[in-house]
């Protein structure tokens, strides 16, 4: 159970320590095939479709590496500010569990392919930098499904598709302190593994899974405390509760003068805390040693040359670009640069004519609340940025209003018909006749002269009460500050 609010460790003793937080991230690369073998990687396919002799680790099968899996995690060592290493080289990683045929993992142990890089994230508008202590290449193990059959309580089923899937294992420094900093540095990386392509990050599909490593010591001390890893941590809302919990855990056994064992924890949501899973192995457990049957890797110097200039520019220089060169503020500019592609159609937006503010206020607002409404990713969406920079540029003429471009943006959003299309088949022009709009708002004012006498009592609100009314009978297509004018002579020459 979650504890009580009388059984947490109060405040001013959790303020008396400091966690020392390290994460452990392993990342599917966005592969056709698996690592060694030229299976499928993809994901939802029946199980054990995906299979063959080498990863299935049948005798006598031999490993061939996959040359774009060793360019994909070239290209995330190079955008994490790694030092891609001059020599790599696989080692077996030998342990024993129903997931891995092979009775062991292929990975890399003392000669990793990257080391030394480092990653920038804001945390309370500050900018910090996280180490990344190195970044290795690995196969990934079978699924175990522990439910979900009518046997489950007494059989593990096993689903060896995703064995062999190449993976990426990203090992931060322990510098982060908060679970809110470690849920912040998880959200960034992510971002930037999306942006350059090297995987889709989908922690729900198991693509993007990570691991805490997470200690406490009293605030000034520079020794660590012994260390327990969480694992289960498939969201970043459960890596920071997970990381608070474990962390009062540890705090609450100090401070009864108890030990903190060195073990691996498992993170149970329903049940709001971490609970054991097994004592924690050490680097001689696993028995590593150099893997015969792979060749060391080698990454000449011009290929890596190659994979950085085709680097896309990253999450936070184009935030800052969009803040210098757009005059957007820094939160709108986080907003737009959440994918890649949102990105992209907001600068084709503004090249195709749209002021760059108007352009970020619509896709804020419109855009984005359609697409999360309909469950669509941008690429999925059917206006185009040089229709939607072209309604903006008819409202910005005063052509048509607001209320009526964002009924035609709708229409336009759920169609995708063309905007001149659209806009043919809709009495759309602003009205601007006084006369006109005047005897309209003579109307409205003699439909109910409650409102009018309250008005005239004092109650200045009412006017914005019967603009909204004088826009519903025009369909939004009233030019507001003519409405306005129009009815405060109206309601004051009595």
């Amino acid at each position: 159970m979650v504890r009580t609010t009388e059984e947490r460790v109060p405040a001013h003793i959790l303020e008396r320590y400091e966690a020392v937080i390290g994460l452990e991230v392993h990342v599917q690369l966005k592969t056709a095939s698996k690592i060694f073998c030229s299976c499928s990687t993809r994901f939802g396919d029946p199980p054990n479709q995906n299979v063959c002799p080498v990863c299935l680790g049948l005798p006598g099968t031999l490993p061939v590496l996959n040359r774009r899996a060793v360019e994909l995690a070239v290209r995330a060592a190079l955008a994490l500010n790694c030092q891609v290493q001059p020599l790599a080289r696989f080692a077996r990683k030998n342990y024993f569990y129903p997931d891995l045929p092979k009775g062991y993992q292929i990975s890399m142990y003392e000669l990793p392919l990257a080391r030394d890089g480092w990653l920038e994230v804001e945390i309370d508008g500050e900018v910090r930098r996280i180490g990344i202590t190195r970044l290795h290449l690995e196969e990934d193990a079978a699924k175990a499904l522990h439910e979900g059959f009518p046997d489950s309580d007494r059989f593990t089923y096993i689903d060896f598709n995703r064995c062999g899937v190449p993976l990426i294992e990203i090992v931060s420094e322990p510098d982060l302190r908060t679970p809110a900093e470690a849920q912040a540095y998880l959200e960034e990386l992510r971002q930037v593994l999306q942006y350059i392509g090297v995987s889709d990050c989908n922690m729900e599909e198991g693509s993007l899974r990570c691991d805490a490593n997470v200690s406490v010591r009293l605030r000034g001390a520079t020794a660590l405390g012994t260390k327990t890893e969480v694992k289960n941590l498939n969201s970043f809302r459960y890596l920071a509760r997970a990381l608070a919990y474990e962390i009062e855990r540890q705090v609450a056994v100090l401070e009864q003068n108890g030990r903190i064992e060195q073990e691996t924890r498992l993170w149970n949501l329903a049940a709001g805390r971490t609970e054991p899973m097994r004592s924690k192995e050490y680097a001689h457990d696993y028995r590593y040693f150099p893997e015969p049957d792979l060749l060391p890797v080698v990454i000449r110097a011009d290929w890596q040359e190659q994979i950085r200039s085709a680097l896309p520019e990253l999450p936070a220089a184009r935030r800052q670009r969009f803040v210098t060169a757009y005059g957007l503020e820094p939160y709108d500019a986080r907003v737009l640069t959440a994918s890649r592609e949102l990105g992209d159609f907001f600068e084709a937006t503004v090249a195709a004519g749209a002021p760059p503010r108007a352009a970020a206020s619509w896709i804020e607002v419109e855009l984005l609340r359609r697409l999360n409404e309909a469950g669509l990713e941008v690429s999925a969406c059917r206006v185009r940025p040089a229709e939607l920079a072209a309604l903006i540029e008819r409202v910005e003429r005063g052509e048509i209003t607001a209320a009526t471009a964002k009924r035609v943006f709708a229409r336009l959003f759920e169609t995708g018909q063309p905007l001149e299309q659209l806009l043919a088949g809709e009495e759309l022009q602003q009205i601007t006749d006084a006369g006109a709009l005047e005897e309209i708002c003579r109307s409205i004012l003699a439909g109910d002269p409650e409102n009018v006498a309250r008005y005239r009592a004092g109650n200045a609100g009412t006017l914005k009460y019967f603009v909204g009314q004088v826009m519903r009978a025009t369909r939004g297509r009233a030019n507001p500050g003519l409405v306005h004018e129009i009815l405060r002579r109206l309601l004051e020459s009595a």
